[in-house]
């Protein structure tokens, strides 16, 4: 009865937060750039598939508890033009039935240059963006697990900074038997502390839900994963869609593709999209080593390419 009412409070406040999440801009939209390649190769927001991957924690704090314990996790993004992502996990066991993690992620947008009114150059300055997090997880049952995650997160533009504080929420119902994951999560809650300039920015709030479903009679997983719930467009609802398929040709390896229409249809020029909103990758397994890969075309003049690596100790 305990863990039934567990379940029931996580799900209600992840719900009624997200009913409650202010609308409008929003900054530090860097917290919404793909960090893990298995997540990236299924079109960018996976949040429901159970691997042994730390990565994912940046989707979903839940789904930590499939995670192996001590794993050092690290991960790279090249990003639009020379914008380049750099993150960082590490994964613990407490217990039976906990799991925490450490993680951070910097977004580097290179070096600028700085001018004045008169468009007079003053010289060069960095601009970069930081989150610092952890998370904890908890099995509430053999088949759902309930994670939160609490992020610093930073931004530095040359003179001007600003910091903010966040929380992820996130639930998770995995059958093994019948190979069904279903995941609810509450990302970026909070505000800012500190801003940029003198209005404040919100942060990115997205309210996810996803499954995934392996095939009864082939090593095929499907995924499909509703996004920006609570700001609907109803003129294009498949913008809220995100398409996936992850094909397994041994115990040891992963490919897979996957299909967001809302990337595609905002990166549209004319009647072409120029394969903008596919996405592909693989991942192979090396005893304690994992490695992942994805390619995905976020923009019509640039591919972005998702690199992970993860090490059991």
């Amino acid at each position: 009865m305990t863990r039934r009412l567990s379940i029931t409070l996580l799900i209600l406040s992840i719900v009624i937060t997200a009913i409650n999440a202010q609308e409008g801009d929003t900054g530090y939209q860097f917290l919404q750039v793909s960090t893990s390649a298995h997540s990236a190769a299924l079109g960018g927001c996976n949040v429901s598939i159970i691997e042994d991957d730390p990565s994912l924690v940046f989707n979903n704090p839940a789904l930590l508890a499939n995670v192996s314990d001590k794993t050092l996790n690290l991960n790279f993004t090249s990003y639009i033009s020379s914008t380049s992502k750099l993150s960082a996990a590490f994964v613990k066991q407490a217990g039976g039935r906990g799991t925490w993690a450490v993680a951070a992620m910097l977004l580097n947008y290179g070096k600028m240059t700085e001018t004045n009114e008169n468009f007079e150059e003053l010289g060069e300055f960095s601009a970069k963006d930081i989150s610092v997090q952890g998370g904890y997880t908890y099995l509430l049952s053999d088949r759902w697990s309930g994670g939160v995650q609490g992020k610093v997160i930073m931004s530095n533009y040359g003179e001007f900074k600003s910091t903010a504080l966040g929380v992820d929420l996130g639930i998770n119902y995995y059958d093994a038997d019948h190979g069904l994951s279903f995941s609810l999560v509450g990302q970026n809650l909070g505000g800012q502390v500190k801003a940029l300039y003198e209005k404040n920015e919100k942060l990115p709030f997205n309210l996810v839900a996803g499954i995934s479903k392996d095939l009864a009679n082939a090593p095929i997983r499907l995924s499909l994963t509703f996004d920006n719930i609570t700001d609907w467009d109803e003129k294009k609802p498949i913008n809220h869609l995100t398409f996936g398929a992850d094909i397994f040709p041994s115990s040891t390896t992963w490919v897979g593709v996957g299909y967001n229409p809302r990337r595609g249809n905002e990166m549209k020029i004319g009647d072409s999209k120029h394969w903008a909103g596919l996405s592909l990758g693989a991942g192979l397994t090396l005893k304690k080593l994992k490695v992942g890969l994805a390619w995905g075309k976020y923009h019509v003049a640039a591919s972005s390419l998702v690199i992970n690596t993860s090490y059991a100790l």
